[in-house]
């Protein structure tokens, strides 16, 4: 009988690599580490970055190890290099075989982690991918995430959603609104950005402290000033 399968979980803390991690425990595979990169400034090619410190009490959550980069520049080429690093490390010091990856529609950004995996000789596994976006925005409510908005960029999108939670009527809205300005309601085009401060596997939740601001036309973020952990009780 061949091994069980290991994994390593390209995690930021948002909702798709949150999901993806509980798709992949929930189906028998086990989890090795997460791997976060960090760009050092606000612009990223390829990352969800907004709340992305935040992963290491997301770590302390899950009760999972964290293997975390920072990206000394905004560059694929930069973001590629610390990324194969953090692979090599997942394969030679927790003995990952295999990436899981929360990429839903994006075929450039799929196929560019693949092609970093296949180098350093992990397999990849995209839970999420083509699935129907209005019913997995639905099924995060109906699963038991808690979902806060970070921040919104995108025509159609309401400059109080950032610092909200998602519930069922807020997922019917931002589907109504996907609907008629066109954008994704996912948010897998970048039209807005999250961070999860409860999941189903997680042995703490997380708890935030901030304030909303507007950044430019249709931008609007909320500012974690302040994040902790607290105990789950019932």
């Amino acid at each position: 009988m061949s091994p069980r399968p290991l994994a390593c979980v390209m995690y930021t803390g948002g909702k798709d690599s949150c999901y993806s991690l509980h798709w992949t425990i929930y189906h028998g595979i086990d989890v090795a580490c997460l791997l976060s990169l960090r760009p050092s400034g606000w612009e990223s090619t390829l990352l969800h970055y907004p709340g992305i410190e935040l992963v290491k009490l997301h770590s302390k959550a899950l009760g999972i190890p964290l293997e975390y980069a920072v990206v000394e520049d905004s560059s694929v080429e930069s973001e590629a290099e610390a990324l194969s690093r953090l692979f090599s490390i997942a394969r030679e010091r927790y003995g990952a075989s295999l990436v899981v990856s929360g990429a839903l529609r994006s075929d450039y950004q799929r196929l560019f982690f693949s092609a970093l995996a296949w180098r350093e000789r992990l397999a990849v596994l995209a839970p999420l991918w083509m699935r129907n976006q209005e019913e997995y925005m639905r099924s995060l409510v109906r699963e038991g995430f808690r979902v806060l908005v970070l921040s919104v960029q995108a025509y159609g999108l309401p400059g109080w959603l950032p610092g909200r939670i998602l519930d069922e009527e807020l997922v019917e809205e931002i589907i109504r609104r996907a609907r008629r300005y066109g954008f994704n309601p996912a948010f897998e085009g970048g039209e807005a950005e999250t961070l999860v401060l409860d999941a189903p596997l997680f042995k703490y939740r997380l708890r935030v402290e901030g304030r909303r601001e507007k950044l430019g036309p249709d931008h609007y973020a909320y500012i974690v000033e302040n994040a902790w952990l607290e105990e789950k009780t019932g």
